[in-house]
């Protein structure tokens, strides 16, 4: 489990911890670091508050810390914390949660 952190995102924003890129290919050759692809794959480690609706209400986040998720190949925003690779993104570019 990820540690907690000291950064809190706004809105409908959320921290995910990217998962730790392949090793391997699917056919056992190692992959150098240059041939790894981007982890579409990772775990919530911060959330928002939500979203406000145009009535002035806030819209609870449908995602949770904890929670195991897959996103867009180019979503988010990348940030170091703590010598951390993290993300930051909308929810709304969250595309399914792992159950």
């Amino acid at each position: 489990m990820a540690k907690k952190l000291n950064i809190v995102p706004l809105a409908d924003r959320v921290v995910v911890q990217p998962a730790a890129a392949e090793e391997k290919s699917v056919g056992g050759i190692i992959l150098p670091d240059t041939a790894k692809e981007k982890p579409q794959r990772g775990t919530i480690v911060a959330v928002g508050q939500g979203k406000a609706s145009d009535t002035g209400e806030i819209v609870t986040m449908e995602v949770k810390i904890g929670d195991e998720v897959l996103y867009g190949k180019y979503s988010g925003t990348e940030i170091i914390v703590d010598g951390e690779d993290y993300l930051i993104m909308r929810e709304n570019d969250i595309m399914a949660i792992f159950k």
